[in-house]
């Protein structure tokens, strides 16, 4: 994918949809052998190795609920860059594209992170700001 694409990789990580900047999207993979490391991080579970380099792995639903990760590992992770790292998102599907612009919060909704939303057949998905949540996301990741 193109780091300049506009738009929104839709996925399911714990019990909700979320949306991803593409222009944060490198790619989405299939997870490998995830090495544990300790962590003050609840969320990180581990490193894995991604074209020979060990790349984090944060379970996103975990890290969005503030919970510990579950204790099955999913296949499925988006790798993301933020401050010009590499970091795997553990999730459970990568379902959709959507290119249109983010449409703004609805009043009284209260959606940590999000930068707005987007439409889809079950309702309103929140879009994640990553970099908003990049401090956590890289802090989890330093290992």
């Amino acid at each position: 994918m193109s780091r300049n694409e506009q738009g929104y990789l839709l996925v399911r990580a714990g019990n909700r949809r979320i949306g991803l900047q593409l222009s944060q999207v490198v790619e989405v993979t299939q997870l490998g052998t995830v090495h544990p490391v300790p962590s003050l991080e609840p969320a990180l579970r581990g490193v894995v190795a991604l074209q020979g380099r060990m790349v984090p792995v944060v379970n996103l639903g975990a890290l969005l609920e503030g919970s510990a990760c579950p204790e099955r590992t999913e296949a499925l992770a988006v790798v993301v860059m933020l401050d010009d790292r590499r970091l795997c998102l553990e999730i459970e599907e990568a379902e959709i594209l959507v290119r249109q612009p983010a449409l703004p919060v609805p009043p009284g909704e209260t959606l940590p992170w999000a930068i707005g939303v987007a439409r889809h057949e079950d309702g309103l998905v929140p879009l994640i700001d990553l970099s908003a949540l990049g401090s956590r996301l890289m802090e989890a990741g330093s290992t």
